[in-house]
């Protein structure tokens, strides 16, 4: 089974202004020559983390990892204010340009996986593959399945903690309930609040309870731009139309695509992954039998590495 690659330092770091408000966080790691390839997080919200490097063979590619808005590094922290999806296709397109790439590859897992499609959709001509994990389709019955009745039903202790910080009243539409709080002006309400719902998201993500992955996911910072960001996002259907991926996964014709998806993904249930498959003819399904959905597991570590191995004899120079 194959481990992460060492970690290496970044070699440059940019600060990267993409309106007056937002500002970027972004690192280069790797090869300044290699094949580019972006790392889009999950979330959104989620923020990088430093096994995102990891997946690549630092002598084969250019390594680009960043914070979306609102996420991680960039500034401001936790920001809804232009935070759509529009603007984060945008902002990949702004830094492609900055940093000079003609075409990229785009390695997105969860809400990265959303975010990288669309951009795939729009960009097609920028974009030399995709790599993606635990596939978000960012419908109405994908929120339905976490936020109010589908994983519930596979987790009733750990629901019961999610459900909490909620009245009777108000658990018909949990994720609205949620966004109240998470954007409102009491600060311990929107604390318990951002608490619960990461926590959620958290002990969901893995096949086996990781102490390492929940550790990460309780963590404030995170905790509050994941909560906000994505509370954000799902009320409003991540900005996209119902079924947009796949209504336009002909526009995905002739990209490259591997697919690495956990068979017991809680959070992102395997349909929304064979469902892509089934539309895009140039992707390949690879379903990981011992796995959920977090990049950590061993095994979906070893399906993940074994795709940018594959990509990069695709696209060595």
């Amino acid at each position: 089974m194959l481990i992460h690659y060492p970690d290496i330092k970044p070699y440059k770091t940019h600060r990267l202004a993409v309106d007056d408000l937002h500002t970027l966080y972004i690192e280069e790691c790797g090869s300044p020559d290699g094949i580019p390839a972006i790392v889009v997080h999950g979330g959104p919200g989620g923020g990088c983390s430093k096994a995102d490097r990891c997946f690549f063979d630092p002598e084969k590619y250019r390594i680009i990892v960043f914070d979306q808005r609102g996420a991680g590094r960039s500034t401001p922290h936790a920001e809804l204010t232009d935070n759509t999806t529009d603007h984060l296709v945008a902002d990949l397109e702004r830094i492609r340009e900055a940093l000079n790439v003609e075409q990229w590859i785009l390695f997105g897992g969860s809400w990265g996986s959303t975010l990288a499609l669309i951009y795939a959709q729009t960009h097609s001509e920028s974009v030399l593959g995709l790599v993606l994990r635990g596939v978000f389709l960012c419908r109405q019955q994908d929120f339905d399945w976490l936020y109010q009745s589908g994983a519930s039903r596979i987790f009733p202790d750990y629901w019961e903690d999610f459900l909490r910080p909620i009245p009777d009243g108000e658990r018909g539409d949990l994720m609205a309930a949620y966004y109240q709080r998470l954007t409102g002006s009491n600060e311990l309400a929107k604390m318990a609040a951002a608490k619960a719902w990461s926590l959620w998201e958290g002990r969901c993500a893995t096949l086996r309870p990781s102490a390492k992955v929940i550790e990460s996911f309780a963590d404030p910072h995170k905790a509050v731009s994941l909560s906000r960001i994505e509370a954000h996002y799902f009320v409003n259907g991540g900005f996209i139309e119902e079924n947009q991926i796949l209504l336009n996964a002909d526009k995905l014709e002739g990209i490259p695509g591997i697919i690495v998806h956990g068979r017991y993904d809680m959070v992102c249930a395997i349909d929304n992954a064979h469902s892509l498959h089934r539309r895009w003819a140039d992707s390949e399904l690879h379903i990981v039998r011992d796995a959920g959905h977090s990049s950590s597991e061993p095994s979906i570590v070893d399906a993940l590495i074994r795709a940018t191995r594959d990509m990069s004899q695709r696209f060595e120079r």
